[in-house]
């Protein structure tokens, strides 16, 4: 089956790793050969709510290694160690879209501001919506390090 992109790319500190980024991952692969993946270093998680329960940068990874050898796409995956919050979006690196949430729909104006800036062509951008926990607020790793959610939505008490 034709996909409309070559590459497409997203981003995320992914600590925990969770159904929301998941749909992300199946989100990417239903419309691209390809998808280029951001994980913030470790340097970038420290000001984060709860920073201390975050894994180390080595550990996310292999979280999302994990999950994309599951759903057998871990050959199509491009993993770059993000230590900024653009990283390659705002190069000449081959990524067409942006995977984004409802949340993070204002980065791709931002990233495309920047490219214009750059004589670079703007980014298409791919929405997904946001996932709500079983309580009906949006799934976070920030709800899950707070021990709100389990990374299935669950609510814990």
């Amino acid at each position: 089956m034709k996909k409309k992109y070559s590459l497409v790319g997203f981003s995320g500190t992914f600590g925990p790793l969770h159904i929301g980024h998941k749909q992300l991952f199946r989100k990417a692969f239903e419309v691209s050969k390809k998808v280029m993946v951001g994980i913030t270093d470790d340097s970038m998680t420290i000001k984060k709510v709860c920073a201390e329960l975050i894994a180390p940068y080595s550990e996310r990874k292999e979280a999302i290694i994990s999950f994309l050898k599951e759903i057998g796409n871990l050959e199509n995956v491009i993993f770059i160690k993000l230590t900024d919050v653009y990283g390659p979006s705002i190069e000449d690196s081959g990524l067409e879209a942006l995977i984004l949430s409802k949340e993070t729909s204002y980065m791709g104006e931002k990233i495309n501001e920047i490219r214009k800036e750059r004589n670079l062509k703007p980014l298409d951008y791919v929405t997904v919506d946001l996932i709500l926990a079983k309580d009906g607020k949006r799934i976070s790793s920030t709800r899950i390090r707070k021990k709100e959610i389990d990374p299935d939505g669950n609510v814990l008490e």
